[in-house]
């Protein structure tokens, strides 16, 4: 690699700036390309950086806590202190920019009153974050439990310490309140939606789909195979075989015009401990649906895992949100924007239904709820698109084939 600046790349679709959690290379070490540089707190996750080609680290520019930028340069490489900037290891702007600010904690006046929290001789091992937190928060580090690698003290696990600190001196007769501060991931998230809600005009349609033949198929198989694909699973390749028929559904929402994408990507929310991730099943509608099964398992578990990769999180075309193991039987999600709608499937239920004779049976039903945005599809588009699913979730045989 030439000599060059390494810029804080774009990790998500809505960064704007993120902190750097670990420098994984000291300057004068080499690293080849693939190898771990950098781990960084982006607004959806804490990822780790790989090197896109060989080099040399040969200055670090934004120390670890400290906050660049989307394109600020962050490190020089290959020991040229002021080379050619364009030399970049993102697809970022090449236009000069300011060196990377240094972000002050902001501290709450409750802790600055409090006496400032100080470590033991025994320095604990915890990110930079995370001790900015314990700081803010008046959190020991000592004593606490990492989850990040090599037992590494995190932020989060911070954040779940501090929740049992200081109740409200306001007043007493809610009792003792607790403030639980959101991460940055949590952050985002909440903006994120009081944008979705407050921008897209959405509306959303809802049918019954009859689940009786994929419940029996997923008994049938449960000691023929090694792993049966869930009915989530099943969702998802309904998804996107609808998608092919019904491209408008397939697109973004972007500077007041519908962009349609190529690829059919359907994302899958995940719920962690402290946000909602959405990794995307690539070409979900191309795969069998033994591999979407096998992917989604192990989107989830990496999810859980904080262990997506930026690509995973950011390339979803259409989102499947799934409550129905949690036995709820319908829900209205949010639009995952600049996604143009939602689906929201809720748990399969038995419904008794009649018959062609007149009688009464059970039949396994779920609810599914399509939020749509009413500037990329209409009412009589979205009622075409769920029925579409219906109709492929009713007869599997095709999903199947």
């Amino acid at each position: 690699m030439s000599a060059g600046v390494l810029r804080m790349p774009r990790l998500s679709d809505s960064m704007e700036e993120a902190t750097i959690v670990a420098w994984l290379k000291q300057p004068g070490e080499a690293f080849a390309r693939g190898e771990p540089l950098v781990e960084v707190e982006t607004d959806k996750a804490t990822v780790v950086y790989e090197a896109e080609a060989d080099g040399v680290l040969a200055e670090i520019l934004v120390s670890e806590g400290a906050t660049a930028a989307l394109g600020e340069p962050i490190a020089r490489l290959d020991g040229d202190r002021g080379g050619d900037e364009s030399q970049a290891m993102s697809e970022e702007p090449k236009a000069a920019v300011e060196p990377a600010r240094v972000a002050e904690p902001r501290v709450p006046a409750a802790a600055q009153a409090a006496p400032a929290y100080r470590e033991p001789a025994a320095r604990a091992r915890a990110t930079p974050v995370a001790r900015r937190t314990a700081v803010e928060l008046g959190v020991a580090l000592h004593g606490l439990t990492g989850t990040g690698p090599g037992g590494r003290i995190r932020q989060l696990d911070v954040l779940r310490a501090g929740r049992a600190a200081r109740p409200s001196e306001t007043s007493d007769l809610k009792g003792a309140t607790t403030v639980v501060p959101l991460s940055t991931t949590g952050e985002t998230i909440a903006r994120r939606m009081t944008q979705s809600r407050s921008e897209i005009p959405s509306f959303e349609v809802v049918v019954q789909a009859d689940m009786t033949t994929i419940v029996d198929l997923r008994k049938d198989a449960a000691d023929l195979v090694e792993t049966v694909p869930s009915v989530n699973d099943f969702v998802v390749k309904a998804v996107a075989a609808a998608l092919r028929d019904y491209p408008a559904f397939n697109s973004s929402f972007v500077d007041g015009r519908s962009e349609r994408h190529g690829r059919v990507n359907v994302g899958v929310a995940v719920a962690t401990e402290d946000a909602l991730l959405v990794p995307a099943v690539m070409d979900a509608d191309a795969k069998p649906l033994a591999i979407i099964a096998a992917e989604t398992r192990d989107l989830v578990a990496r999810a859980r895992g904080r262990q997506l990769t930026p690509d995973e999180l950011t390339a979803s075309t259409f989102t499947v949100s799934n409550l129905g193991m949690f036995d709820v039987r319908s829900f209205t999600a949010v639009i995952n924007a600049p996604q143009v709608a939602i689906l929201a499937v809720g748990a399969v239920a038995r419904t008794p239904a009649e018959t062609d004779t007149g009688g009464v049976t059970f039949r396994d039903v779920a609810t599914l709820t399509l939020t749509s945005d009413h500037r990329a599809v209409y009412g009589a588009d979205a009622a075409r698109f769920l029925g579409r699913i219906r109709q492929l979730l009713e007869h599997p045989l095709a999903l199947l084939l």
